[in-house]
């Protein structure tokens, strides 16, 4: 069984700044993370692999920092890591950015099962494991949040859609979406810590793929425009008045007013 695993390296927090005039999120100088969404795609595409005979490949598109989101997974069990990197990528939407993965993924495959989060935490679109089935013309299945049973030629999963489940099988080839509750990712291994610590990460740029177009890929390829970026103004934190019921209305009045002044 091959499976690749499409994972994205976001920023720790969610509190960032957008660049105005590309509309695109600004990461350098900010800690990054392993979307959580996808740790629970490679944990599922981890305990696929045990018991069987199978590789689990990870993919991930980002300059040469998110090499560390790789080397994190190849301290969870997987095999190989691919980064997907050139500056003509940048600025990539959700279209341009599963476009750019289908090609990399057509050079290093083809894949039994490509396993994706439902989504990422610094997008939340949703739209990239859809968007990626189409690109290679094979199943998809969204929000799966269960596995049932797994062959060398199908699958069976459970599927949230909306407040019914359903039980599907699906042949191989095929893109699965999971959920965040799927499985509880795992810590890290020391012994593979160690010895995956000096493994190399593949590098894929453009020259690499496929279909070389430029038109295709990065700001070029991504037909999504920004209008306006504006920063949400939360109400401030409601405040108890309080007074002395056996007070006079007069009294109660003034006291309210200066709780008023004082709160603004």
């Amino acid at each position: 069984m091959k499976i690749a695993v499409c994972i994205k390296q976001v920023p720790a927090s969610s509190d960032g700044n957008m660049d105005p005039v590309r509309g695109v999120l600004i990461r350098n100088g900010r800690k990054q993370v392993m979307n959580i969404y996808d740790a629970t795609a490679l944990e599922t595409a981890l305990r696929l692999k045990e018991g069987r005979t199978g590789t689990v490949d990870v993919f991930t598109m980002g300059p040469e920092t998110a090499k560390q989101v790789l080397v994190d997974a190849y301290a969870l069990g997987a095999d190989e890591g691919y980064l997907i990197s050139d500056k003509k990528f940048s600025g990539a939407d959700s279209l341009a950015t599963s476009f750019t993965l289908a090609q990399a993924l057509k050079v290093k495959g083809p894949y039994d099962i490509i396993l994706c989060g439902r989504q990422t935490t610094d997008g939340d679109t949703g739209q990239v494991g859809a968007s990626l089935a189409a690109w290679l013309e094979i199943p998809y299945l969204g929000h799966v949040n269960k596995l049932e049973e797994a062959s060398y030629e199908s699958i069976s999963v459970w599927q949230i859609l909306g407040k019914e489940r359903a039980l599907t099988n699906v042949k191989f080839p095929c893109v699965l979406a999971v959920e965040r509750d799927i499985f509880t990712p795992r810590m890290p291994a020391l012994r593979l810590k160690l010895s995956t610590a000096k493994k190399p990460v593949i590098t894929l740029s453009l020259k690499d793929m496929p279909v070389q177009n430029e038109q295709l890929y990065g700001l070029k390829g991504s037909p999504t425009r920004v209008k306006k970026i504006y920063t949400i103004e939360y109400p401030k934190a409601k405040q108890l008045f309080q007074s002395d019921p056996a007070a006079s209305a007069d009294k109660m009045i003034a006291a309210l007013n200066e709780w008023g002044l004082a709160n603004g």
